[in-house]
């Protein structure tokens, strides 16, 4: 990671790190001995900045600790395999599976580290998880779906990304992007769901937000499927969203405001948009990483939306730092 996306970085946590350590919450880490994990995990320890548990083995994780040198004495190690609370926990699996899976079945998940984790938010012995250093996000956001489950009034888990970067005298230094990595090709009431649940994270990192629905077509201007699945969620978000929304429009017209008063003159969004709601998982993805590879942005997430308790998802790819930067956005969300 560059000098300057890290300063970013700093900057945009100072204050997290602030309130947490006022909060003191407690974060679960399922891959304990994993070395990018335990090196975010010394430096949060260091910094006092939140309570950890690791996930695994603890010769492992004692191994791995002394291989690289890293002082995590204060955190908690558990180890499903000789976990005292195992049965109490089947029991609790098997409730919430709700015939779905046998206590054998369940003992057997909770051998796996992400389910493991995951119960001991659900249990409440932790306040949030941090998984996908080594587990894939599916793997990462199914336990999350069987046992934590989605809040009340929500029907899906969608994600967010936050982009920050310092440019002077531009307008869109801070913005959300959604869904730019769960959901494939979310329905027009689920577009206004991942709406509901980006505009609700853009506001806890300071944006205040103007919602921008994207397409390929503004108001209008091209005729499709996909069009009209966007025009009518656009439809449905204005009644259901207390903050400017606005579309279909395409990015242009969402983020400059000649080209946006000319394309959708009279929109309070077109031309000032912060919040941008993608019509489906490809281009949403695409545009995030357009906007961190070339418009000099940092990238924090997937956010993972609309659950009952926060639990967020790592690159397999990802570094220390970014590890350490997600653990503390995570846990300011619990």
């Amino acid at each position: 990671m560059n000098v300057y996306v890290w300063k970013e970085i700093k900057k945009m946590l100072k204050k997290f790190i602030s309130d947490l350590k006022s909060t003191r919450k407690s974060i679960v880490f399922p891959e304990g001995s994993d070395a990018r994990i335990l090196e975010a995990t010394a430096r949060l320890l260091n910094e006092d900045v939140m309570d950890i548990i690791l996930v695994g083995n603890e010769d492992e994780i004692n191994a791995a600790v002394k291989k690289d040198g890293f002082n995590v004495d204060a955190a908690t190690i558990i180890d499903p395999a000789t976990y005292a609370g195992m049965d109490e926990m089947v029991d609790k699996m098997v409730e919430l599976r709700k015939g779905k899976m046998t206590a054998e079945d369940c003992r057997k998940n909770l051998m796996m580290s992400n389910y493991f984790g995951t119960m001991l938010v659900k249990m409440g012995l932790a306040d949030c998880l941090l998984g996908g250093a080594t587990y894939s996000t599916a793997d990462t956001v199914r336990p999350a779906l069987q046992l934590i489950k989605t809040k009340p009034g929500n029907s899906i888990v969608s994600s967010c990304f936050i982009l920050d970067r310092d440019l002077p005298g531009a307008d869109c230094n801070r913005i959300a992007m959604g869904d730019c990595a769960i959901n494939i090709d979310p329905s027009e009431d689920e577009l206004v769901e991942i709406a509901q649940e980006t505009a609700a994270c853009a506001k806890i990192f300071g944006i205040d937000p103007k919602v921008a629905f994207l397409s390929f077509s503004t108001k209008g201007s091209a005729k499709s499927d996909g069009v009209t699945k966007v025009q009518n969620a656009v439809s449905k978000a204005k009644d259901a969203m207390d903050v400017p929304v606005d579309g279909e429009m395409q990015f242009d017209a969402a983020v400059d405001m000649s080209v946006g008063q000319l394309k959708f003159p009279g929109s309070e969004v077109a031309g000032q948009a912060n919040t941008f709601i993608f019509p489906d998982v490809t281009a949403g993805n695409i545009g995030y990483k357009i906007a961190q590879r070339l418009g000099g942005y940092a990238a924090y997430g997937p956010i993972l939306l609309g659950l009952n308790a926060p639990i967020n998802d790592l690159s397999r790819g990802c570094v220390a730092d970014e590890v350490y930067s997600m653990a503390i956005i995570t846990a300011v969300l619990a």
